[in-house]
């Protein structure tokens, strides 16, 4: 199974930048065969670690490293955005601002001590939007690039991150396997009897 850790949207940044992607050349309908891959906004996300493809197995493992993931949260917005890629395999993201490195530090040694793989590129917090390859023009993307580069959304606390698997093809799926919160976290801190029966 492809599987990977991510740190998702809250409902009221995710509607802020819904607002700003809407304006974008990549929103507009497209004719059959032309699509630009929209994200949809329920699979926004910030990714912490790809772990691609691992053992059924393993599941259990990588269920463990999120309950074990740091209380304490970066506190983080949406702003700015670029490119990944070229030509065909052009991707239109927005930046993430914030000190989300420590996280994302934390979620690689916790998968390092499982002994499961992971992406080990240096983290470059975003989040993607849409995957136009060579079907929009320069000059869309340059203005949708001078509208992302203006954006600057509401800040949020990262305390909703989950281990999703991902299943690929033409409309790519995800599944959630496990959620880890900061806030019920913080309450079982207070409440060890709690946390004994879970």
């Amino acid at each position: 199974m492809r599987l990977f850790i991510a740190a998702y949207l809250p409902a009221a940044v995710e509607r802020h930048f819904a607002r700003m992607v809407d304006t974008l050349a990549v929103a507009r309908p497209m004719p059959e065969g032309r699509s630009l891959r929209l994200a949809p906004v329920e699979q926004w996300h910030m990714t912490l670690a790809f772990l691609g493809e691992v053992d059924d197995a393993r599941r259990d493992d990588a269920v463990e490293v999120m309950g074990a993931l740091p209380v304490d949260r970066p506190v983080v917005r949406i702003a700015g955005g670029g490119t990944f890629g070229r030509g065909k395999f052009t991707t239109l993201v927005a930046n993430v601002d914030g000190d989300v490195a420590p996280l994302g530090d934390a979620v690689r040694k916790l998968l390092k001590r499982r002994r499961l793989p992971f992406d080990r590129k240096p983290l470059q917090p975003h989040v993607t939007i849409a995957r136009p390859g060579d079907r929009l023009p320069a000059a869309d993307v340059a203005a949708d690039l001078e509208v992302l580069r203006a954006y600057a959304g509401p800040e949020w606390v990262v305390d909703d991150v989950r281990l999703m698997k991902s299943e690929l093809g033409p409309r790519p799926t995800y599944e959630v396997l496990a959620t880890a919160r900061a806030d019920e976290r913080i309450a079982d801190r207070h409440n060890p009897a709690e946390h004994e029966r879970r």
